[in-house]
């Protein structure tokens, strides 16, 4: 029982430092970072309680959505990449402790299911045999009874960041694109010019 108080308090620390960090850094992608790491460690109290589905889905979709608001930031702010670069070595010792607690988590906790994997989310109640488990069960209603509203909220979802990408789309000078309605819109008169060249004489250029 020792395994699972030391699990919380590691999960605990370090999700309410990267929350604070998210608040703190000067940097949007730097706070973008540490959200993640906030949102890993939440997952990994949520697995403590016995909530795997909701420790999934914190994992899957919020930092998903982290990494579209980090394109959103990007293309909205035009954050300098060349400048990031160039203090990369002044931030490595802070990316390498993120690192390092990181791989330490994961080991204690691989370490700890295969030690004594009755130890890990030994509060949380197990299910009986002939009982489906929560994630089967959240499943089951979603694909069946709320299916339609599951689809409406994955379209609503998708409209609303292909809307945010259009909208702080921006077109470089001197670029070359494809415009398709132009390239319908042409006439063979303009695109095709008939020729008939003498024998032995090529085309003039």
């Amino acid at each position: 029982m020792i395994l699972q108080p030391l699990f919380f308090y590691l999960f605990s620390i370090v999700t309410v430092a990267a929350a604070f960090m998210v608040i703190a850094a000067r940097n949007p992608v730097h706070s973008v970072l540490f959200l993640i790491l906030a949102f890993f460690n939440a997952a990994g109290l949520f697995i403590l309680l016995g909530a795997e589905f909701l420790a999934m889905i914190l994992v899957v979709v919020y930092v998903g959505a982290v990494a579209v608001l980090f394109l959103f930031v990007v293309m909205m702010l035009d954050v300098d990449f060349a400048e990031l670069r160039e203090g990369f070595l002044q931030y490595l010792p802070i990316g390498g402790l993120v690192g390092i607690i990181l791989l330490i988590e994961l080991i204690l906790v691989l370490g700890g299911v295969l030690v004594s994997p009755g130890e890990i989310g030994g509060a949380a109640p197990t299910p009986p045999a002939d009982q489906v488990t929560n994630v089967g069960a959240i499943g089951a209603l979603l694909y069946t009874r709320y299916i339609l509203y599951f689809q409406m909220a994955g379209l609503i979802l998708l409209v609303a960041m292909v809307g945010a990408i259009v909208l702080t789309l921006r077109h470089k000078v001197n670029v070359k694109r494809q415009d398709i309605g132009r390239q319908v819109a042409r006439s063979p008169k303009t695109t095709v010019e008939v020729m008939r060249p003498e024998t032995g004489k090529g085309i003039p250029g």
